[in-house]
């Protein structure tokens, strides 16, 4: 018979949040395949854990070489605990090639459920939370991350992200670029931790908030786009960019905020404004 392959949540702050079973499955495994082994000695002494099991590292420099390993050890039989630093494995952590090749193999895969910063935000964050979508970590090059946002303009679903901090005045700025300055977020840091902090506000506020420097590990909560029209008419795209041309905006400005008022990619405003100045130059 093959072994079992659990995967267990860890705390993402406070380690009273561990889940009951984690102790257990700790303590149980023949071997334990940990995102960070030193971050494990401490989840182990936090708990009183007593590891009986061969703990080896997995994590995202090792995990295509290791999962070979760890997938035979699953068909001989073994159970095999993966943990990664917070959370569940597998969600923007190491996890997905072992599970994939685990169930390949007919190996029964499972989970000890446990702390997640996706919902633990999406619940704080004041934002809807009946329908919603996980992009993980924005692309770290300027012009990729503004590519993936526009992607997901017109997403009506709250979009949830993972940032550095390093990173996260840069992100908030192009979110306000992309989604519009006023499109409301909640920037949840260092959840349920000593400094836990909830920012609410529009994505713009945001930013100039973040440019000043932020520490801590970041989830951003960003509202869907509104609700619109199935077909907005693009004369009208373009009327409402000239009245705000009129009344002093550029027109770079003019088509962000049109984009963000209808709920429609800039994209799509930027290309409806081009086709009209050249049907205007050919007649």
């Amino acid at each position: 018979m093959t072994g079992t392959l659990v995967l267990a949540g860890t705390p993402i702050g406070d380690v009273a949040d561990a889940p009951p079973r984690l102790a257990a499955e700790l303590g149980a495994a023949e071997v334990i395949a940990a995102e960070d082994t030193r971050r494990l000695r401490r989840l182990t002494q936090a708990l009183g854990v007593r590891t009986t099991g061969r703990v080896v590292s997995y994590n995202e420099v090792n995990e295509s070489a290791r999962t070979p390993d760890l997938v035979e050890a699953l068909v001989g039989g073994a159970r095999v605990l993966l943990v990664t630093d917070a959370g569940m494995p597998s969600v923007s952590d190491p996890g997905y090639r072992l599970v994939a090749a685990a169930v390949e193999k007919g190996v029964r895969v499972t989970a000890v459920p446990g702390p997640s910063a996706v919902l633990t935000a999406l619940a704080v964050s004041g934002l809807p939370v009946d329908r919603f979508c996980f992009e993980g970590f924005p692309p770290r090059k300027p012009g990729e991350r503004l590519s993936r946002l526009r992607e997901v303009a017109g997403e009506r679903r709250t979009l949830v992200y993972f940032e550095a901090p390093h990173r996260l005045d840069d992100t908030l700025a192009a979110m306000a670029e992309v989604f519009g300055a006023d499109r409301r977020a909640a920037v949840c840091r260092e959840l349920t931790k000593t400094y836990e902090e909830v920012r609410r506000g529009p994505l713009a506020e945001l930013a100039a908030w973040a440019a000043e420097g932020v520490r801590g590990e970041i989830t951003i909560v960003v509202e869907g786009a509104p609700d619109r029209p199935e077909e907005v008419d693009p004369a009208e795209l373009v009327r409402r960019v000239r009245v705000r041309e009129e009344a002093g905006e550029r027109r770079k400005e003019a088509i962000a905020a049109v984009a963000a008022e209808t709920g429609l990619p800039k994209r799509d405003v930027f290309d409806a404004v081009v086709a009209a100045k050249n049907a205007a130059q050919r007649d």
